[in-house]
């Protein structure tokens, strides 16, 4: 059966018919189902902002703000994710983009994208599996990872649960320092090369939500997380099943965890404590914190062999200056002595370039990859590589370029 019609001008004829089965049924065929409920949600995430929210809903609302929160009226954090709302890409068209290298150096050794995941404490209060899921999706995914002091695995484990990966030790420097050099000795026993000395850490920041949210570290239960920690079952059995959430570095010491983290937290830290771990540790030395050009040119003089430009993720002061604004006077005073890092407010594989373009030879993530942990486990983290990667890749290709390296001199941060 066919119909004809003329159009508005009453001279073309448009031939109607109905369609054949044959023809429709092309257009019915349905998605299989994924019966997996991990895998199902992971595959709707297509941005890193999709995974922190699919963490929100299954996370405690005091556990999830400890990760996504910052310090004070968190205008640091704010405006560090805005600085790169403002980068501006410059792309050269008309070049074959077929296939781009994402590769890259760090500290000598290669890595498969300008990326290395930052330390962060209580890793398992996040999400059970903890740091070695991270390890592992870091070590598959070809980039560093960072294990914490306050973590809740011990060096020996991570590096025994994940020998292949490029696994770093993030250090704080005690007022005592015989156990400060114990720990150096069970983490080079362990087999690191790679120490980060964390320096913006004088003492804590105001972290405000936690203390509206009821946070204590380790969690505990007040009448307001008892209700906040019932509204997640799944999350609340896996952490009473599995072993007991403690700083795992510090099994050896005496005194309490408030003691504990007391002596991490040394507002007498000077220059001559990090030349006193230059040369105690004869591996690789990163110093996370760099807030001035100035700061940044003392460390490089004492040997390190990399500077984190960071805020702590605007989680200590806020008002600080915002890292990636920074970051190009930072590259420009270090010149090639050392490697620059850039961390806080990183949410895209297009960050992770606007970065490189900028100065840094790598970016460290923290929140983004626990955003992943807490949707998904290991499996989440490898989605936020997946997400990041993609994002870098169409960025080359779109920006014209075959390696990252070739970002320098493509990207301008507009006022």
């Amino acid at each position: 059966m066919t119909t004809e019609r003329g159009d508005s001008l009453g001279t073309r004829k448009i031939r109607r018919k109905l369609p054949k089965w044959s023809e429709v049924s092309p257009f019915l065929g349905f998605k299989k189902p994924e019966l997996d409920p991990v895998e199902r949600r992971l595959q709707k995430a297509l941005t890193v902002k999709d995974l922190a929210e699919a963490a929100r809903r299954r996370t405690p609302k005091s556990v999830f703000y400890y990760v996504h929160g910052a310090a004070e009226g968190e205008l640091s954090i704010w405006r560090a994710r805005d600085a790169f709302s403002r980068v501006e890409f410059e792309p050269r068209v008309l070049h074959d983009v077929a296939n781009v290298d994402t590769r890259t150096t760090i500290l000598g050794k290669e890595a498969s994208f300008p990326l290395i995941l930052a330390p962060t404490g209580f890793t398992r209060m996040m999400q059970h599996e903890g740091e070695i899921a991270v390890a592992r999706a870091a070590a598959g995914a070809g980039v560093p990872y960072t294990l914490s002091t306050m973590g809740t695995t011990a060096p020996g484990d991570l590096q025994a649960a994940v020998p292949s990966g490029d696994n770093w030790f993030q250090l704080y420097l005690w007022k005592d320092r015989a156990a400060t050099k114990q720990l150096i000795d069970q983490v080079r026993a362990a087999g690191y090369d790679t120490l980060v000395l964390t320096v913006d850490t004088p003492v804590a920041g105001n972290r405000l939500r936690d203390t509206r949210n009821g946070l204590t570290i380790p969690p505990s239960l007040s009448v307001k997380t008892f209700v906040d920690f019932a509204l997640y079952p799944n999350w609340w059995a896996n952490i009473l099943t599995t072993e007991p959430i403690e700083f795992a570095s510090l099994k050896s010491f005496d005194g309490t965890v408030a003691e504990l983290v007391g002596k991490m937290f040394d507002p007498s830290l000077s220059l001559d404590d990090v030349q006193w771990l230059r040369d105690e540790w004869e591996g690789s030395l990163v110093v996370k914190g760099i807030q001035s050009v100035e700061d940044a040119k003392r460390v490089v003089e004492l040997g390190v062999d990399a500077v984190v430009v960071s805020n702590h993720g605007g989680r200590q002061l806020d008002r600080a200056p915002t890292p990636l604004e920074l970051l190009p006077r930072v590259a420009e005073a270090v010149n090639g002595r050392a490697q620059i890092f850039l961390d806080t407010g990183i949410l895209s594989g297009a960050d992770v370039l606007a970065a490189v373009g900028l100065g840094a030879d790598a970016c460290m993530v923290g929140r983004a990859y626990l955003y992943g942990l807490m949707a998904g486990g290991e499996r989440g983290v490898d989605r936020m590589f997946e997400i990041m990667r993609s994002e870098a890749v169409r960025t080359m290709q779109l920006t014209g370029v075959d390696t990252v390296q070739e970002m320098r001199g493509r990207v301008t941060l507009r006022a």
